[in-house]
């Protein structure tokens, strides 16, 4: 059967397709040639990703990108590798063996992590063990083992979209695709959502993009792969950006999730309803957006999660 919501899924190239001399750089970095090549799918993406056999038996997860078809590609990878290099070891995640970079073409060469993506619709025992997960990394990573931007520095510009929406009505624009209940408290919602920079304040590092397809079961461990988001902010954080996509893939109610985990026992409820409001707005308006080079199913993605979103925020906020 299909699955009723949008894959996260780039237009991906294939091993072969990366250029030589980017491959053997790569080759080089690992200490090894490749002898075999499985490329992969899925995730938010179009560079390569794909793992390899090297050709003194060992094994390697790589994934690489140029600027075209997407410019902004080289630069994601670029900050993934320097959060996965910096990464404390207690952290489950794929241990980053090395990089490439020419200033066009980066290719990140990570230990290989037998293992799968959680099942969709989602499970209760998968979903559990995630939640499970994100309550360690939360007691793990505060404080923050690394100096990174807070999460309003590394994300303001985007998490904006309820006050970009406001100003295209007051620029003319009708919005008649909005939600009703959006588009009778823009107003609100955008005021609200002003105030999000504050509330996401912490001492925690948060990836700050976990779903489904940024997360490996293997085995009795559960790894979170792809960190170029990560940021410094509030122990909560990660488990609210979640939520929306879990709900959208078959799984339960955020609010009643939320409430019940640890790391939101002691969370300030203003806070977690402006920080949810900005997630919301950013989803919202976003999905409205083209579609970005190569990335053909991310706004459909995006206007799902905020089609989640928007019923736990008008339930946290009690507006009519």
């Amino acid at each position: 059967m299909a699955p009723s919501h949008p894959p996260a899924a780039g237009v991906r190239i294939r091993w072969r397709d990366i250029p030589a001399h980017v491959r053997a750089g790569g080759e080089l970095r690992l200490g090894a040639g490749v002898s075999q090549a499985r490329s992969q799918r899925g995730g938010f993406s179009p560079g390569a990703a794909a793992r390899v056999r090297l050709t003194d038996g060992r094994r390697a997860f790589v994934k690489a990108a140029g600027a075209a078809p997407n410019p902004d590609s080289p630069a994601m990878h670029r900050r993934e590798g320097e959060v996965a290099a910096a990464l404390p070891r207690a952290v489950p995640a794929p241990r980053l063996l090395g990089t490439y970079d020419d200033g066009d073409w980066v290719a990140l060469m990570f230990e290989d992590v037998a293992g799968r993506q959680p099942r969709l619709p989602w499970r209760r025992a998968e979903l559990d063990r995630v939640l499970d997960l994100l309550a360690g990394l939360a007691r793990t990573l505060t404080p923050s083992p690394l100096a990174l931007a807070s999460v309003a520095e590394r994300h303001g510009d985007e998490w904006s979209g309820f006050r970009d929406l406001a100003a295209a009505r007051a620029g003319g624009d009708p919005l008649d695709d909005l939600d009703p209940w959006i588009a009778r408290n823009l107003a609100r919602l955008a005021a609200l959502e002003a105030t999000w920079p504050l509330a996401a304040t912490g001492e925690t590092l948060v990836h700050v993009d976990i779903r489904a397809d940024n997360l490996l079961i293997a085995g009795e461990r559960t790894y979170v792969v792809d960190w170029p988001h990560a940021a410094v902010g509030a122990a909560w954080i990660d488990l609210l950006v979640m939520l929306p996509s879990v709900a959208m893939q078959g799984g339960p109610d955020p609010a009643g999730v939320f409430a019940a985990h640890p790391a939101a026992r002691r969370a300030d409820p203003a806070a977690v309803t402006a920080v949810l409001c900005a997630l919301t707005g950013l989803f919202v308006a976003h999905g409205r957006l083209p579609d970005p080079p190569g990335l053909p199913t991310l706004r459909a993605f995006q206007t799902a999660q905020g089609t989640h979103a928007t019923p736990w925020l008008r339930q946290r906020t009690g507006w009519r």
